[in-house]
């Protein structure tokens, strides 16, 4: 073990675009797990669009503050026990921050099995795996023969989602960024149809490729999409609302999307925002259906990891520009 525990701060609040100085390295001692905690050694950090919405303020769990070690979820192994259940060597997940070491209190963590490879952890059987499952199906709810539209698409979450509602026999629209994401979603992944939001306007784009409107619609943007998405939801149509990346980094939109709440008054649609925690009680049925899924090659599992701990902010502000394809996370 090393001696000192290298961690990433959060120095200040971004007041735009997050950038590089925003954050700092910095060292300290390994902590000494107190009794119910257990001191963990990180391996490897998830990175997501809510780290960023995270620094604004509350949302589902504490804003991060400046001059603190920036908040993340991550797989990592215990190194020294202070609480029953836990022994060295068992892997978990649990937000240790950005750092090396971390001690957390038992009960904030979640036990994972040993598989090959390792990052799967937090990629098809992590957070986002199980977010997409959870906000599809239990959310969602789509039927075979329906179309399911998703943003994001070609993201963690976003390229599970359009894998699963092909599972599930629907017609699968995504709406990702640069013709190269595009093709990747129909040739590699199997949507039906991929919309480029950068080059073409979206509402005339995706009603030609949803002729017959759209029944399930997986935001996980909001603004200008969720608008020209709205209009084009069948009725007694369902929008499960995952994120809103559009609003996260650099200036907000200068409106909301237009059409709220009349549209989902006028089609009966039901709007729901969820966390994939909402589903803890099933999280061993979505994990089997994840597993099989996967081993049958319905579910194509794309990572994107960067080395170094150094590396994470620059690895942040890079997914926030749309730089990845899949799941992306840094081996510490």
């Amino acid at each position: 073990m090393t001696q000192t525990n290298r961690q990433i701060l959060l120095v200040e609040k971004p007041t735009g675009k997050l950038l590089p100085k925003n954050f700092k390295m910095a060292e300290a001692a390994i902590p000494e797990p107190k009794d119910g905690e257990v001191l963990l050694r990180v391996l490897y950090i998830s990175l997501d669009a809510a780290n960023r919405a995270w620094m604004q303020g509350a949302t589902y769990r504490a804003a991060v503050e400046a001059n603190t070690v920036m908040a993340g979820g991550a797989i990592a192994e215990v190194v020294k026990s202070n609480a029953p259940g836990f022994a060295p060597g068992d892997l978990v997940f649990g937000d240790t921050g950005w750092q090396d070491y971390a001690a957390v209190r038992a009960k904030h963590l979640v036990k994972v099995p040993r598989i090959d490879p390792i990052t799967n952890l937090l990629s098809v059987y992590g957070v986002a795996g199980l977010t997409a499952y959870f906000g599809l199906l239990n959310v969602g709810k789509p039927k075979a023969g329906e179309t399911v539209v998703v943003s994001a698409a070609a993201g963690s979450v976003g390229s599970f989602v359009g894998q699963i509602a092909k599972i599930k026999g629907c017609r699968v629209v995504g709406i990702a960024g640069g013709k190269e994401k595009c093709n990747w979603l129909v040739s590699e992944l199997g949507f039906d149809a991929a919309v480029d939001y950068k080059s073409e306007p979206v509402f005339k784009a995706l009603k030609a490729a949803a002729p017959n409107g759209i029944d399930v619609y997986f935001d996980n943007v909001g603004g200008d999409i969720f608008e020209a998405c709205l209009p084009q939801m069948n009725q007694h149509g369902r929008i499960s609302c995952c994120g809103a990346v559009s609003a996260y980094d650099g200036t907000p939109p200068a409106h909301g999307p237009r059409g709220v709440p009349g549209l989902i008054v006028v089609k009966r649609l039901t709007v729901q925002g969820f966390i994939f925690t909402d589903f803890n009680d099933q999280r061993d049925a979505a994990m089997a259906d994840l597993q099989a899924w996967v081993k049958a090659g319905k579910i194509k599992v794309q990572e994107d990891i960067i080395n170094g701990l150094e590396n994470t902010p620059q690895a942040l502000i890079g997914l926030l520009a749309g730089e990845n394809r899949g799941k992306r996370m840094v081996r510490v």
